[in-house]
């Protein structure tokens, strides 16, 4: 998998999110669940968004969102989860 993360997202990370590059790459490593595709009609992309839940080597959870191309695995974005996104992800991802 080679996952791309522009530069204006890796600052969004930084800045907004307070999240590190490494972080997104220790969720991916750490992951269960299954990804789930962003449906809501103001996150729809082609092709699909799509996202989970997983800790960092830290416990730190982040919901991470991505887009999967024939390139790359392209990051949208990823910051500490609300409360119902965590219910929505526990109850559909496994």
């Amino acid at each position: 998998m080679k996952l791309i993360i522009s530069p204006n997202i890796e600052k969004k990370l930084k800045e907004k999110h307070e999240v590190l590059p490494k972080e997104v790459m220790q969720c991916f490593e750490n992951r269960v669940g299954a990804l789930l595709q962003d449906t809501r009609e103001d996150h729809k992309t082609d092709p699909p968004t799509e996202w989970f839940i997983a800790e960092t080597n830290s416990g730190r959870s982040l919901k991470v969102c991505i887009v999967q191309t024939d390139s790359g695995v392209f990051l949208k974005t990823a910051f500490e989860p609300s409360a119902e996104e965590i219910r929505i992800y526990s109850t559909h991802a496994f």
